[in-house]
Formats: C-alpha cells, structure tokens, sequence
C-alpha cells in the first residue's frame, strides 16, 4: 500500500480542515490536490482555479516545486483571499464572481473543487442566469436540477485553450443527475476525458460529508473513445500522484485500481459507477412490480402526527392512516404493527391526517385547518395545487417498501404493519397479490447480488448511501440466477383467484404493459 507523505501531516491537516468545516468550508486534501495539479501544470505558466479558497491548490502547486508557473485565484469570499499563503510573487487572487464575471481570457490549465451548492437553494433570478449560461456555451438547456458546481464546470471548460487541461473535483451527481445526460454529450463530443477518478469509502477526500467525489481529467482535443477509470483504495497515498507524473503510463500500483474503459460504456453506465456489460440483464425490477414514490404531504409538520396530537387535536379516526416516515423509523428488513406502536410510544409521528376533500368535518377537523391556514400552507407550492389544499395523496398499502435514501445493506422492507409510506420511502407493488410471490420477490431484492446493482440506477452519496428515484428502481436488474432460485416465474394467482402466466420482458428495460397488483395513483 502507498504510504503518507509524512507521518506528521495528516493530522495537522486534518485539525485545520475541521475548523474550516465548522464555517462549512471544505479544502480539498493535499494527497488529491497535487495530483490534480500535477495533471494540468504540464506544458503551461499559468494555472487558473476559479473557486480557489484558502488556497489548497495553490498549496499543492507549491508543494510539487513547479518553479515556473504562475497561480491565478478568485473567489467570492475576500476574507479567504487575504490568507498569507497568497503572499508571494507569483500569485496572483481577486475577488471575482467566476459565474457572473468571469475572466476574459482562455487558459491553459484549470483546476477547482467548485462550490457545492444543490439546486433548491439557488434563488430564481440566478436559476434564469445559469440557464442562459449553459444554453450559450453548450446549445443546450441543462435540466434545473443540476446544482451551481455544474455551471462551473460549464464555465471553466468554456475558457479552456485547445490543448489545455482540466482537473475538477465534483460531487457523483454529476454524471448521476437528471442533467447528466446532456451535459456529458456535450463534453464528450467537444473534449477528450481522459481520466476519471473515483474513491473507496475508506479513502473519500471529504470525510462524514454526504456526497461521493469523483474527479475529471479532461483535455480540449480530439475525443478519444477510452478513457482511464481509477478507483483510489487508500487516503494520503503517493499513488495517484505517481500515476498522473508518469503520464498514465504507469499502472501497478497497490492502492488503486486501474480500468481502461470504452467511453460510450462509461457515459452509459455513469462514470461514477463501475464498468458493466449493459447487454448482461434481461430482467429488471419492473418486470415484478411497479414502484411509485411514497406520500407527499408538502408539510410534514401538519399533516404527519403523534399519537399525543391526535389525542390533544381530537381528530377523529375516520380522518388518519397509519404511516411511516423516515428510513430509521424502519431499520429492520420486516416492518410490523408491533414497531409501529413502538415508534408511537417514543412519540415519533405515526398518524397521516388523510382527509379526502369532502364538505363536512367535526369541529376539531375545523379547528385545526385554520391553523394550517394561518400557517400559511395553501400559499406552499405543493399544497397549492390541491383542491381543497388539505386534500391529501391517495396510496393503496404497499406489500413492499423500498428506504429511498439509506446506509445500509436491508433497502427492501416487508410491510406487515400496513403503514402507507411517506417521501422517505418507495412503494414497491408486487404484479401479484400472492404472499407467496411476495415473499419470494422480498427475498430476491434483498439478495446481496440484487442490492450490488442499486449503484447502477441511484445516485451515490457519502458513506455509501444510495438514492433511488422511483423511475430508476423500476429499472433495477435482477440477475438471471436470482429470478430462477426465487421461482419469480412460475404462474401465480391473480386477485381474481385465476393463475396468471409470466410474461418475459420484451425490451431493454423490461418495459411489458401489466396490471400492477395495488397500483395506485394520486387522489
């Protein structure tokens, strides 16, 4: 295994990167930064980093003792930039707006870990901005959902010279997220990805901080239809460095793994996600049940209760529903009636004021929607396309319940409680009413070979947490062998008693029309 630069280091850096942390900023570690600038101080006098903070990469430069070759730093944040480690002759830092103001000038060499910053907290007036960024420089609209780190890859690959180099640090989602899809056309088709490089959990550069890092190696010239995929198995390791000072012409190394691989196949498969055969899967999730998101309630706060708030409102029984909520209210592969009163014992909420729109209540039922009227409810954007605004989502009970954002290996639950789930689950509809089937269903998603192929529809967070949207676990592959030991073939009874004969999927996805035991819509 490679060994750390200096037994002294590690610990250092870290103490500062916790107190940085606590003013939620992040620098990326050194182990990663100088391979990073390794990468694109080649062939050039001037390296750029448009998100340049307290200075990592410049740090980094300093450290592999590149004599010649000049930094240029912005930043938004002035105080970051009169740290002493700018103090030098060939440095040069300004506060700058890199997205709204950005340089006049090519480059050619760039470097950043990019700000983090998720789609829902970028206000509207910059949403239309960044809009227009994207449409200019890549002819293409970039779906809303893609964070502001996503515009600053766009930016900086726009004031790359011909020949220069990109090295960026980024979150998985960016070849996860709904906007992947155009924005790595785009890259691909204009620029050369040359490395991609991804980290085991025991290695992530950014510790306790949910979201997967994957850093992008690119060149502006001629695409290539390879590209090298490295996995890094160790933190502080010499490793990558080594590698990326050879060129990549080294490739034994015992802290990483080394892939060359097909760049239609990467971009297909995410290149966040390892290798796959893409012709290897005849079956998928869907081709067994139909997955639909749980209850959205647009305010949890109101409509989601404990049994002490019901008691204390006076909410009649006609007008709840037994629910569960978050994924740690249910941490075991079976959820039962027994866990649920447990949960309501600890006071957690487990009543879903479910109330169907019609013109008469009781008075308590009154009572309490003009409170959420003056909480101002109606006005959310959600609840304001309901009518009435309390209306609530109608689910039947899933026989199968799928934590849509988890840690841990069970993501598939038996739902023996009969709780309907809200947002922070999937429901998972079974194509037959069988128990058998169910059971049998239950055990092949929850088997290791099954959950292995989670990473292949979800987005990857930190600590190994997936996130599965409802249309991508329908596309989840269940291998051949699993379908076969759990007899996931055979007739079984429909609702009306008759057996039913499997159906084999007929396209890629498995895409076969059926009747979904329990499927049900909105109210």
């Amino acid at each position: 295994m490679g060994k750390l630069k200096s037994h002294q280091k590690l610990p250092t850096e870290w103490n500062e990167r916790e107190i940085l942390r606590e003013k939620g900023q992040f620098w990326t570690p050194s182990w990663v930064a100088e391979a990073m600038i390794a990468y694109v101080s080649e062939n050039t006098d001037l390296i750029f980093d448009p998100a340049t903070g307290r200075g990592a990469f410049y740090e980094a430069l300093l450290n592999i003792n590149k004599q010649n070759v000049s930094f240029f730093g912005t930043d938004i944040d002035p105080e970051v930039l009169s740290d002493e480690i700018y103090n030098k002759e060939k440095c040069f830092v300004e506060n700058r707006d890199f997205i709204k103001n950005p340089p006049n000038r090519k480059f050619k060499a760039i470097v950043a870990n990019p700000p983090y910053i998720r789609h829902h907290r970028i206000d509207e007036e910059t949403k239309l901005l960044l809009k227009k960024i994207a449409t200019s420089i890549t002819g293409n609209s970039i779906d809303g959902r893609a964070g502001y780190h996503i515009y600053f890859l766009i930016q900086a690959l726009n004031l790359l010279e011909q020949n220069g180099k990109l090295a960026f640090i980024m979150p998985a989602d960016t070849c996860e997220g709904k906007f992947a899809k155009n924005l790595w056309k785009w890259i691909s088709e204009k620029f050369c990805i040359e490395c991609v490089v991804t980290f085991d959990e025991r290695a992530t550069p950014f510790p306790n901080v949910d979201t997967n890092a994957i850093i992008f190696m690119i060149m502006k010239s001629k695409p290539q239809k390879t590209l090298l995929w490295i996995k890094a198995n160790q933190a502080y390791s010499d490793d990558l460095l080594k590698l990326v000072t050879s060129k990549f012409k080294l490739k034994e190394f015992d802290s990483l793994e080394i892939t060359i691989r097909q760049l239609k196949e990467g971009l297909i498969t995410g290149l966040s996600r390892p290798e796959q055969n893409h012709n290897g899967f005849k079956f998928h999730l869907n081709d067994f049940a139909n997955v639909m998101r749980g209850i959205a309630t647009g305010s949890n706060e109101f409509f989601f209760l404990t049994a002490q708030q019901v008691k204390d409102i006076g909410i009649p029984k006609e007008f709840l529903k037994r629910a569960v909520g978050r994924t740690k209210d249910a941490t075991e592969s079976i959820l039962t009636l027994k866990d649920v009163e447990a949960l309501e014992k600890e006071n957690r909420p487990t009543f879903l004021l479910s109330i169907n729109g019609q013109e008469s209540y009781p008075k308590s039922i009154k009572d309490y929607l003009k409170v959420g009227e003056e909480m101002g409810l109606p006005s959310r954007s959600l609840i304001q396309q309901r009518k009435p605004w309390y209306k609530m989502e109608q689910r039947k009970v899933p026989p199968l319940l799928f934590a849509y954002l988890g840690r841990r290996n069970t993501r598939f639950i038996k739902n023996e409680a009969g709780v309907l789930p809200l947002t922070g689950f999937l429901c998972v509809y079974p194509i037959y009413n069988d128990q058998e089937y169910i059971d049998n269903l239950w055990k092949a998603l929850n088997h290791p070979d099954t959950l292995e192929n989670l990473k292949l529809v979800g987005k990857s967070y930190g600590s190994g947490a997936i996130k599965v949207e409802p249309g991508n676990l329908n596309k989840l592959p269940i291998p051949e062998h699993i379908v076969a030991q759990y007899n996931l073939k055979r007739p079984y009874k429909n609702a009306d008693g008759q057996l039913e004969i499997f159906r084999e999927p007929k396209t890629k996805y498995g895409t076969t029309k059926r009747k979904t035991a329990g499927n049900s819509g909105l109210a």
